[in-house]
Parts: structure tokens; C-alpha cells; sequence
């Protein structure tokens, strides 16, 4: 919990920052934020190559652990035709919004594209809402429901964003299974988003 503490303390310290200042014209915040993504990719493949354990614990894990994206993918989708029953939105607009999986910038685009500013918003909410509870709550839902809950609930960020919180808290065993996750999770966005929107 105390990391979770610490993750969402930068994550406010960062928003103060950049109210307060700005970044200088000569940065550009994609590349800012793409040079922290490939820092902490590198951290992560550092704690896997280091720990001569942690290749072969992940040899022994199960094969049936290929399946989780598509449980990720099947339970955020009916959870989503569950929840619009009790809003204004369709069903199929309400999977679309839970197509994102996490991944806000894209699925936030297409479907303001493709349905109005309001769904693109209630979409870009959601999913920003989904990665904060992984990096937040990873500690709490290994805890609750297992190691594969984190990775479960982190959709597609597990590839990158909330892979060094879900690999901190299920163990460097777990980070392959959280990129392959993450990988095909994140390859399904623009097609289920699209597929979803083309229905309501």
C-alpha cells in the first residue's frame, strides 16, 4: 500500500509541477512521457535478467496462463453490457467504452470520433479511472483475489505502464505474462472499439 501511496504522490507532485510551470518549448511531453516508459522497461528487464530464478519459475508456470487475455477481454465486456443497462448508453456503446481495456488514448479518439465528444469522455474517463485502481490497488487485489487479478484488471497497460507495480507485487515470474497480456489485450483495442461502435 505504501508503494501505491508513493506512485499516486508523484502523480499528483507531477500535475502540480506542470501546472505550476510548464515543460520548456524544447521538450515535448510525448517524449518526456515515452523516455520514463522506456527507464522503467529497462528497470523491469533488469530485476528479470538479475534474478537467475525468475526465467525458470516462469517455465513452470501454466500454459493455460495464454488464456488470461481472452478472460480479461471476456469479463470487461460483460461487466460493461451489465453496467449500461443502468445508464442512457446502449450496450453496445457501453462495450465500447470497456473495449479500451485501459488503453485511453486510442479508444478515447475513436469512439469521440465515431459517437460524440460525451461517450469519448466517458470512455477517456474510464479508462484512465481503470489504470489508476491497477497501479493503486495491485497490492490489494493480489492480496483478495490471487496474482493474476492485478494483471487482470491492469487490461492493456500491464505491457508498460502498471508492469513494474504488478511485477513488484506478483513476482518477476509474473512479468512475462503481464507484457504477453498487455500485448494482446492492447492489439484488440481498435478492433473491438471500432466493432462496438459500428453497432450502436
Amino acid at each position: 500500500m505504501k508503494g501505491s501511496l508513493l506512485i499516486i504522490g508523484f502523480f499528483v507532485l507531477g500535475i502540480i509541477v506542470g501546472r505550476s510551470t510548464g515543460l520548456p518549448t524544447a521538450w515535448s511531453l510525448a517524449d518526456v512521457s515515452f523516455t520514463a516508459l522506456c527507464l522503467l522497461m529497462a528497470a523491469v528487464g533488469f530485476s528479470i535478467g538479475h534474478d537467475p530464478s525468475a526465467l525458470s519459475r516462469f517455465r513452470r508456470l501454466n500454459p493455460r496462463l495464454a488464456l488470461l487475455p481472452l478472460c480479461t477481454i471476456g469479463g470487461t465486456l460483460t461487466a460493461c453490457a451489465l453496467a449500461s443497462l443502468l445508464t442512457p448508453h446502449s450496450v453496445a456503446e457501453g462495450m465500447a467504452v470497456g473495449a479500451g481495456f485501459g488503453y485511453y488514448s486510442l479508444s478515447g479518439i475513436l469512439i469521440t470520433g465515431s459517437k460524440g465528444a460525451e461517450l469519448g469522455t466517458v470512455a477517456l474517463l474510464s479508462n484512465i479511472i481503470r489504470e489508476l485502481l491497477t497501479l493503486l490497488g495491485a497490492p490489494l487485489l493480489a492480496r483478495w483475489f490471487g496474482s493474476l487479478a492485478p494483471i487482470a484488471a491492469g487490461g492493456a497497460t500491464t505491457a508498460d505502464t502498471t508492469l513494474p507495480v504488478i511485477t513488484r507485487t506478483c513476482g518477476d515470474e509474473l512479468a512475462v505474462v503481464s507484457i504477453y497480456h498487455g500485448m494482446v489485450v492492447d492489439f484488440s483495442v481498435p478492433f473491438l472499439v471500432t466493432f462496438f461502435c459500428s453497432l450502436g
